[in-house]
């Protein structure tokens, strides 16, 4: 365990003692947003980014300490543990090290060269690897063995070379020197699988790709994997010229080297530099090169799982409309356009359905419904779903407010992205039973105007589309991911105790779906809690539940004004001595700036309550229960424009960041189809993440690079400066030929340097030999 939290330590580059109580606390189940923001003290400030990254380092670190455990114990009961390789076993630091270590004594099916060892052939082969001016044929005859099927000098040399084979690919610091000259020098070299040229159209870019193995970025590598995965492209690993089939790979002279194998014209060295090829390229290179794919594709993963959280968390944090009732349009053309009233909490009012869009263009029809909506239940919002008919739906309303400008109504178009999800999911059902699937997704899109955590959290987060690859990846690390980011929002936000829904309640701090449930069964029963001590009722919910979910939950206008606050109810003492050494009550002191910043925070640290804390509260208390949202804005689309055909070069247009890759933004002008704007067209100067320039849910003004409508892609420049002639001119001319842009300073143009490449095996196994010293 103190490995373990001296590495964590100097991964993290923070104290010793912050992460033995940090884990301390984990261990004790409690959560990262509870621990970030009620156990400072404890952990020395550590903030929920550094606490998720120590949680699942955590997890790798335990599995690795279990399987080294594993390791040690399995050869020590082959009787083959010696005092070195204990210490070589103790010391890796990677799970592959571990595997590199424990390879040779991995129980296996017996293999040829076990058989030949067996047989009583090992001695020839280690005669022959000590001193090559041994004659393999007149040595080879002294081991025949007809019996143990070894009946001539042909079948003996073979189990020889099987023994040195499997000897040399079972050595850990060889292969390790291998895989770290590969990963260095070797190119990703990516070919299309002949006769599949038309169904892999859309991997055509990857036709014949060559690229530096490790400067193959997370989109490209997924990309190129699932048209491997598909069976369109072919990936291997190349460390010269893709073409050239023939000239020896250098690992094989590193092969060499390691052993001191030189080709001097000898009598075994022929032999020899067989026994060498046959290892590189039947023994090691497919495991390697497996093992170094996967690398990347794990690499990939794991951006692709950063960029994912990344934009969950910019579209759940995004601005919420307020609490106003809101009606929900759901368009359609034939089956019509979905309606849905919810009143200020989200209630539901009214529901129906009307015919704007064509065929059937009831257009009066359905402003007089829209009216007698809005005046019926005092509508201040109209949210539009952004799916087919949401254009000709957003065009109908916006007239209708054009002609009821008395009405103040506002009309936010908004993604639908995962409402169907909900619609026909089992919550959906059991919140409304008797309601249409598409009344359910209408509901949905109302209430993600209104407040978008509390809604989107119904959704499984894979389902909302904003991933890049999400489906290639490692879904349980995925969903992990995914799920800490919801936790980590619902909880910087806080939750309202009286309104909120038992989805939203399961991801509070503490909280589980039996206790969310019952939560909202007893307000149901009794009614609005007046405090956080009710809570205590509510059955399976225990003292350590309530610790680490009650300064989550909040309650506006409650017996105690406290529990509006974000203030734990575990510090409630503080706040009242705050107040009593002023000679006020608790109510005046909220609130009031003044004051606040006037009281010196150390004059209240105790053995139970530290100054970090007691910061917090005087922050807490001026402004109690802030939304840590940004204000509400919107996009307006232009009019005239609503399919792909009515786009225009060079026209600007304004819209909305639905998704950031890697590589750049996703927008939507109100066409039904995004846009992309690539990284190098999003600022004047270099930017290395889209990131630092927008997130999902940002407003944003872009301009029309280039229409391509058969294969539905836009490309869009956020620089004004840009035009469309130079874009596609530039775009036409060949890569090689382009002037120097910011994307060409993020692209990686020279091949790999690695070794040179050798013709002659025996010019080869010189260089190895030459410098085997100064290998990696």
């Amino acid at each position: 365990m103190d490995r373990i939290f001296q590495t964590l330590a100097t991964e993290l580059n923070v104290q010793l003692p912050q992460i033995v109580a940090s884990v301390a606390l984990l261990d004790e189940g409690a959560t990262v947003p509870f621990i970030s923001r009620y156990r400072k003290e404890v952990t020395g400030g550590m903030d929920d980014g550094q606490l998720r990254q120590l949680e699942e380092r955590l997890r790798y670190l335990r599995e690795m300490e279990d399987r080294r455990s594993t390791i040690l114990k399995s050869i020590e009961e082959q009787g083959k543990l010696t005092d070195e390789l204990k210490g070589q076993i103790m010391l890796a630091d990677s799970k592959n090290r571990l595997e590199d270590l424990y390879l040779p004594y991995k129980q296996k099916r017996r293999t040829k060269g076990q058989i030949a060892i067996e047989a009583g052939i090992e001695p020839l082969a280690d005669a022959l690897l000590a001193d090559p001016n041994l004659n393999p044929e007149s040595e080879a005859n002294n081991y025949i063995d007809v019996e143990k099927g070894f009946a001539d000098v042909k079948a003996v040399l073979d189990g020889a070379k099987f023994i040195l084979m499997e000897r040399f690919a079972e050595n850990a610091d060889l292969i390790q020197q291998l895989r770290d000259f590969l990963w260095q020098e070797a190119t990703l070299s990516v070919r299309v699988v002949k006769g599949k040229e038309n169904e892999a159209a859309k991997f055509q870019d990857y036709f014949e790709h060559d690229e530096p193995l490790n400067k193959v970025p997370s989109h490209r590598a997924l990309a190129i994997l699932r048209g491997r995965n598909e069976g369109f492209l072919g990936a291997n690993l190349v460390t010269g010229d893709p073409e050239d089939k023939l000239t020896p790979s250098p690992c094989e002279g590193m092969v060499a080297g390691f052993y001191d194998i030189e080709f001097k014209s000898r009598a075994a060295d022929k032999w020899l530099a067989e026994v060498v090829k046959w290892t590189w390229r039947v023994k090691l290179l497919t495991s390697l090169e497996n093992e170094l794919i996967s690398r990347i594709r794990e690499s990939a993963e794991d951006e692709a799982i950063k960029v994912f959280a990344t934009n969950l968390k910019d579209l759940l944090m995004a601005a919420p409309a307020g609490h106003k009732a809101t009606i929900g349009l759901d368009p359609g053309l034939r089956t019509g356009v979905k309606v849905a009233v919810v009143d200020a909490t989200g209630k539901v009012m009214d529901h129906g359905v009307m015919y704007p869009t064509p065929p059937q263009n009831q257009i009066t029809q359905s402003k007089a419904a829209l009216k007698v909506l809005c005046e019926k239940h005092n509508v201040g919002l109209i949210a539009i779903g952004n799916g087919t008919g949401s254009r000709e739906t957003d065009r109908v309303v916006a007239e209708f407010l054009k002609e009821n400008p008395s009405l103040k109504v506002q009309k936010i178009v908004v993604s639908e992205a995962g409402a169907s999800v909900y619609s026909a999911s089992e919550l959906a059902a059991k919140e409304f039973p008797d309601l249409d699937v598409t009344i359910r997704g209408a509901i949905s899109i109302a209430r993600r105007l209104q407040d978008p955590l509390a809604e989107l959290v119904k959704i499984d987060p894979k389902a909302i589309g904003v991933g890049q690859y999400q489906h290639d990846v490692s879904q349980t690390a995925l969903a992990r991911s995914l799920d800490a980011v919801v936790e980590d929002c619902v909880n910087a936000v806080g939750v309202d105790l009286n309104t909120a829904s038992a989805p939203l309640l399961t991801r509070v701090s503490g909280l589980n779906s039996t206790i969310a449930s019952n939560i909202v069964a007893f307000r149901e029963e009794n009614g609005a809690y007046k405090s956080r001590t009710d809570l205590k009722k509510v059955p399976r919910l225990g003292g350590k539940t309530f610790e680490q979910a009650a300064g989550f939950l909040k309650i506006s206008n409650g017996k105690n004004p406290l529990d509006a606050s974000s203030v734990h109810p575990e510090s409630y003492d503080v706040v009242k001595q705050i107040a009593a050494n002023a000679q006020k009550d608790v109510k005046s002191i909220i609130g009031d700036g003044a004051f606040l910043h006037a009281v010196n925070a150390s004059e209240f640290v105790s053995d139970q309550v530290g100054l970090p804390t007691i910061k917090d509260i005087l922050v807490e208390l001026e402004k109690p229960g802030r939304d840590p949202r940004p204000e509400f804005i919107t996009a307006e689309f232009k009019e005239g424009v609503e399919e792909i055909k009515d786009l225009r070069d060079d026209m600007i247009l304004e819209g909305v960041v639905t998704n950031v890759t890697a590589f750049g933004a996703f927008v939507d002008v109100g066409v039904h189809q995004d846009g992309l704007v690539h990284i190098s067209m999003m600022s004047d100067k270099f930017i290395d993440d889209p990131r630092e320039v927008v997130k999902a849910g940002d407003v944003v003004k872009v301009k029309v690079m280039e229409v391509d409508a058969p294969r539905k892609r836009i490309a869009l420049s956020m620089r004004m400066g840009d035009n469309a002639t130079d874009y596609q001119a530039e775009k036409a001319t060949p890569r090689g030929e382009r002037k120097p842009r910011q994307s060409t300073a993020r692209q990686h143009t020279s091949q790999p340097q690695g070794q040179t490449q050798n013709s002659s095996m025996a010019a080869l196994f010189a260089q190895a030999q030459k410098k085997k010293s100064k290998r990696l």
